[in-house]
């Protein structure tokens, strides 16, 4: 797979959550393996443009951290090209152009979302920000505003006409916001109507027979994940492991998974500081233990930590409580292990419903 003059050492993207992908998080799931290209949370052009702080720690670098675009969102052309500039001032390897994020804060002021109701303002502004820098612009979007105007697959092939390097697609409308199935025929209908440019498919990849079926399915060149990522960050090395090999990998165990979260933690202390990376770490901690097993006691304490010794006392009182489910060799009872998640895109029941929406910072999801 290519974005521009980029050969990607997998198909799989990490889809921006605003809030969660956030430099710690990119380089964990990086250092598991898998994962072909990331991308920033969505940033306001405007705020980038000023050299607001909060923007630039969100388009923070790391050499571990390539390929990498930076994801923009805003509505005026002159500032959406500006922004453009400056990302690629700052080594990114891409721009992103954020067209389907559905919060009100963002579809207010002409971005995300509305931005596929106007066709030609939306394919003047890229053409702007792609005459503007050398490397490539990319765009993530919904498949309309509703039902009544599904608009992606016009607006992907004028951008590719415009000069756009990929597209990505999150197979919901904007009124539907995180509810309902994706619907892999309206993710099909996008890559129908592109010549040459990748298409790459998002929403409810949970698992990587997900990931497998949506390129089955749709045919789209790559696939974007978000909410699985942080259900399961190792689904980009077993789901690249599926896709080519066909064999897939055991799930890693409990061992690997606290080591993980601790690099994790460790990453958020370092990057906020101990007491605000320990306190926002709250939030993400609990998405580890869904996979954990029991885990009541985890969640009561992980919420409470402000310091690295707060996180290793959790952690230790923690490993002794989980041991009453345990065999003798550590290992959890198979009465206790944590159903597997598994969307088939068709309303099987396949254990748990769905991951909920984590909620973000800008708006509710």
């Amino acid at each position: 797979m290519k974005i521009g003059p980029h050969v990607l050492e997998s198909n799989l993207m990490l889809s921006p959550l605003a809030g969660y992908t956030n430099l710690p998080m990119r380089l964990t799931v990086r250092e598991i393996g898998g994962l072909g290209w990331g991308v920033t949370d969505l940033v306001n052009a405007r705020s980038l443009i000023e050299r607001n702080r909060n923007a630039l720690r969100l388009v923070a670098r790391h050499p571990d951290d390539r390929p990498m675009a930076i994801q923009l969102f805003g509505s005026v052309a002159e500032e959406m090209r500006d922004a453009a500039v400056i990302c690629q001032e700052l080594g990114a390897e891409a721009v992103d152009i954020n067209m389907g994020c559905p919060v009100r804060k963002v579809v207010e002021i002409g971005g995300g979302s509305a931005m596929m109701t106007e066709l030609r303002k939306t394919a003047a502004l890229v053409k702007g920000m792609i005459d503007a820098v050398k490397i490539p612009v990319t765009a993530k979007m919904r498949l309309g505003w509703d039902d009544n105007n599904i608009t992606a697959p016009e607006l992907a092939r004028v951008l590719e006409d415009t000069g756009i390097a990929a597209v990505c697609v999150h197979g919901r409308t904007r009124a539907q916001g995180f509810s309902g199935r994706v619907n892999l025929a309206g993710i099909r209908s996008v890559v129908a109507a592109i010549r040459a440019i990748p298409v790459i498919g998002n929403g409810d990849v949970t698992t990587p027979e997900a990931a497998r079926l949506m390129i089955n399915e749709t045919g789209c060149t790559g696939v974007a994940i978000g909410r699985g990522a942080f259900y399961d960050p190792w689904i980009f090395r077993r789901t690249h492991a599926l896709l080519s090999t066909g064999t897939l990998p055991p799930e890693p165990r409990f061992g690997e998974r606290i080591g993980v979260l601790r690099r994790h933690f460790e990453r958020y202390v370092e990057f906020y500081g101990e007491e605000q990376g320990a306190r926002f770490f709250r939030k993400v901690a609990p998405w580890y233990a869904r996979r954990f097993g029991p885990s009541r006691l985890f969640k009561q304490r992980i919420v409470k930590i402000c310091s690295r010794a707060d996180f290793e006392a959790a952690l230790a009182e923690y490993g002794q409580w989980r041991l009453q489910f345990c065999d003798a060799s550590g290992e959890l009872l198979h009465k206790y292990a944590p159903a597997a998640l598994a969307t088939d895109f068709e309303g099987a029941d396949t254990g748990d419903a769905a991951i909920p929406v984590p909620k973000g910072p800008v708006d509710t999801w």
